[in-house]
């Protein structure tokens, strides 16, 4: 693998939640991702109405955009603090709902009802629980995940997809050797490999 030492990297969960408490976010974008806008008209390809899914969303203002246009997103991220300061910095109001499939994990659903973000891992989503999608939006999920832990969240994803949705992935490119990750390398070689 060309992944160099990052292979065997594992991030735990305690620590992305240190990253939230501590402020530690470098990866959230205040104005939003410039890709996002670039391919907007690729994820959405003259469709209105689409259930969009913010894998590891933490509190991209993505989200907002895409409800205002009259989308439903669905995101899950493993910090409560992330998912409340998303509604509190948009001002939306919001309530909180049990997960009754999910021990422990809560759904943040907006008044509206066209944005539900879901408080726990990843791992415990199935499409018996959040449905499917029409679009992905992936930036700084799958270079998130641990990578000894790829193919199972890639197998999760295609699982959550419908037959004809559109998934934007961003990832980074650079020398693997010299920096541990996160955000993780994954070689254009391995994109192909695990989604096919």
């Amino acid at each position: 693998s060309d992944i160099g030492s990052q292979k065997d990297r594992v991030v735990t969960e305690e620590e992305w939640l240190q990253k939230w408490e501590t402020g530690n976010i470098g990866f959230h974008k205040e104005q939003g991702h410039p890709l996002f806008q670039k391919y907007l008209d690729v994820l959405l390809n003259g469709r209105s109405g689409l259930r969009v899914f913010f894998p590891l969303c933490g509190k991209a203002v993505e989200m907002k955009w895409l409800a205002d246009m009259g989308h439903s997103v669905v995101g899950v991220e493993v910090s409560e603090q992330a998912l409340k300061e998303f509604f509190a910095e948009h001002n939306l109001p919001y309530c909180e709902e049990p997960v009754p499939e999910i021990s422990g994990a809560k759904k943040l659903r907006s008044a509206s009802g066209n944005i539900s973000l879901y408080c726990c891992s990843i791992y415990d989503l199935s499409s018996s629980i959040v449905g499917k999608f029409d679009g992905v939006w992936d930036r700084g999920s799958l270079v998130a995940v641990n990578p000894c832990d790829r193919q199972r969240y890639v197998s999760l994803m295609i699982t959550l997809m419908e037959k004809n949705s559109s998934y934007l992935l961003v990832t980074v490119s650079y020398d693997p050797n010299k920096h541990k990750g996160p955000p993780f390398y994954v070689p254009e070689s391995e994109i192909k490999s695990l989604f096919g």
